[in-house]
This record gives C-alpha cells, structure tokens and sequence, in this order.
C-alpha cells in the first residue's frame, strides 16, 4: 500500500530514451549512485526489497494484463521474474524472512478474488486503505500460503527485522492506523503507536533496535473529525507525512523531520546513523497539481540534522532500501519510461 502515494503524487510524462544503458539512467549530481541498472521494464513497479542474502528482490508490479498489483521475485540482476502471489485480488508490501524459506505480504484475496474498486474520487484527494487485506505467508515459490492476521480492518505494510525475530506492520485493528509488532509466527502483537493519525511504512534500523516510519500528524479537532470521517469509509488523504523514529518497543518517540511535505519511505543508512527517504520537500511546484510533482531520494541524519538530496531525477524516485551489506541501493524510478505510466525497479552501487 506504500506504492499507492506514488500513484497519486505522480503526474508522468514520456521520457524516450535506450533501455539498459546507464549513460541515460545517470543524473547530473547522484555522487552517492555508481552503476545504475534498470531491472524491470514496462508496468508499474515499486517496492522492491532485497532478501537477507542479497541476493534475491521481492517487489510489487501491475504489468501485461493484471488488473491491479501482485507480488513477484526475481534475482539481483533482473533475472527470473516469477509471479509469488495467487493472481487474485490486490497484493501489497512483501518482504522476505530471514533464512529465505518464506516471503510476507498482505493480500486482499479471500475478502474478493477480483482487484477491489478505486476509490470514489468525488471525495478529493484520497487513496484507499482496503479493510480487506490481510498478512500471509508463503513460500519463495508463491506456494503454501498461510493467514499472518485475521482481524477486521486494514492489515498491510509488514517489514521484518534484520535480526529475523520480530515483524512490524500496520493495522486499522483498534480503530485507527497505528504501527504494531508481533514475533514471525503471528504471536505477541504489541501496539507501538498511539496518536490520532496515520502511522506507517515502518522499518527496523540495522541493529533492529529502533524502527523509522511515517506519520500524518491530525492537529486540529476539524482535521480530527475529518481524518475519521474518511477511515471509516477506508479512506485517507495523503499529502502531508514526516518521518519519525521510535524504539522498536514503542518508546522514544521523536520526529526527524518537519518538512510539511509528502516525505516517505524511510529506511536507514547501513550504520544507522542517518535515514534514507522520499520527499517532494525539494520541488518548488509541490503545491501546484498542474505542475509534474518531483519527487527524490534524501538523507537526513537520525536528529533531523544535515538533509541532503541523493538523485536529482525531474520526476519520481522512491522506495529506498540498502542490502544488508551496504553495498547496493534498489529503488523505484520514472527515469527512462518507455511509456506515462511506466514506474520502475533500478539497483546502484551505494557511494559513501
């Protein structure tokens, strides 16, 4: 479901241009992106995330003739693409455990086997949370799938920690969309956070002491009634997060930044000292919807300190994840789109 701000963030246009040549994937000031290779081509491809071994992504695509997202696999280098859920209903937000025998995402299947609806966009500007997804299992194959929730209310955007014992997601459970942490096997779920608002696109920092995520922060008693008014439709409006740090048990709460932006997608460095992110914070037009919104990659440090913009793409650049050695980078890019629409899954050398 992270992959639903970019579709309504994003206004494409046609970039012609050579597939797998990396002298047209480079941007002018990406010091820290070193051999950048495009690994998917054609679809709306996002959220890819590598597995404990690095060698291996997992990632979520609508392509050929799916009528909404599924998950899929393919090795490092772009090779043996493999369809991982059933082909029913809608997929969201996978991730592979520790070890590889098993991947996570949620899934929408036994609520519909069809795609669910859009939302009615006479409301404005809002994206859907589908009360119907659920958290599954199954193996690297898509076979022996499992139920990880069963509960009313949206459960999606699952992330495991890298010391493989814990899973964080988001859930509409208690009433809200709130962050919660639960063993691999289902069991001990916690509640993490506790604010009106929406929490979420959560990730453990490297030593899975601490957890990173985004919030949308309802100040207001109008903003307030408003945000409820529109979950209970299982709606949100997305446009404004900022990224927020915690303890992994749910204490030490602090905002790192305060952009007033659409900033989101975090993930930490490999030292864990700074954060990686999606923002729109840099484009001067954010505000105008008649202008293409662009969106980049940037570090900030874990206090909020020493932003800094990483690609300098002119339309979207999200999803960051470092593998577990802090070597490569995977994120999701428009840059060298064959055709509006065409989001992209691109891997990089990480430059220090």
């Amino acid at each position: 479901m992270r992959f639903e701000l970019l579709l309504f963030f994003l206004i494409i246009i046609t970039c012609v241009n050579t597939f797998g040549q990396n002298s047209s994937l480079a941007v002018a000031g990406e010091k820290h992106l070193a051999n950048i290779k495009q690994l998917s081509f054609g679809g709306e491809n996002a959220e890819a995330y590598f597995s404990f071994d690095g060698k291996k992504l997992i990632f979520q695509s609508k392509r050929d003739n799916l009528g909404c997202d599924q998950i899929f696999s393919m090795n490092v280098d772009g090779s043996n693409v493999k369809m991982v859920s059933n082909g029913e209903g809608r997929t969201t937000c996978s991730y592979f455990f520790k070890g590889g025998k098993k991947v996570l995402y949620a899934s929408t299947h036994e609520g519909k086997k069809e795609c669910p609806p859009e939302p009615d966009r006479s409301k404005g500007y809002v994206w859907p949370v589908y009360a119907e997804y659920e958290l599954y299992t199954a193996s690297p194959d898509g076979k022996n799938i499992k139920n990880l929730t069963n509960t009313p209310g949206y459960d999606a955007e699952a992330t495991v920690s890298p010391d493989g014992k814990k899973i964080i997601f988001t859930s509409e459970r208690d009433g809200d969309l709130e962050l919660y942490s639960m063993d691999v096997n289902g069991k001990n779920i916690k509640r993490l956070t506790n604010e009106i608002g929406y929490d979420g696109g959560a990730f453990f920092s490297p030593d899975s002491k601490q957890v990173v995520y985004r919030r949308s922060a309802q100040e207001t008693p109008a903003d307030i009634a408003k945000y409820k008014d529109l979950l209970a439709q299982h709606l949100v409006v997305p446009t404004v997060f900022e990224i927020w740090v915690m303890n992994a048990d749910g204490t030490n709460k602090r905002q790192v930044t305060k952009l007033a932006s659409a900033s989101f997608a975090p993930f930490f460095t490999p030292d864990g000292k700074r954060i990686i992110f999606c923002t729109n914070y840099f484009d001067p037009d954010k505000g105008n919807r008649r202008k293409q919104p662009n969106f980049d990659l940037v570090l900030i440090n874990v206090d909020g300190t020493g932003i800094e913009q990483v690609t300098f793409n002119e339309t979207f650049d999200g999803f960051p994840m470092f593998s577990l050695d802090g070597k490569k980078l995977v994120f999701a890019s428009n840059r060298n789109a064959a055709k509006p629409g065409d989001t992209n899954v691109f891997i990089a050398d990480w430059v220090n």
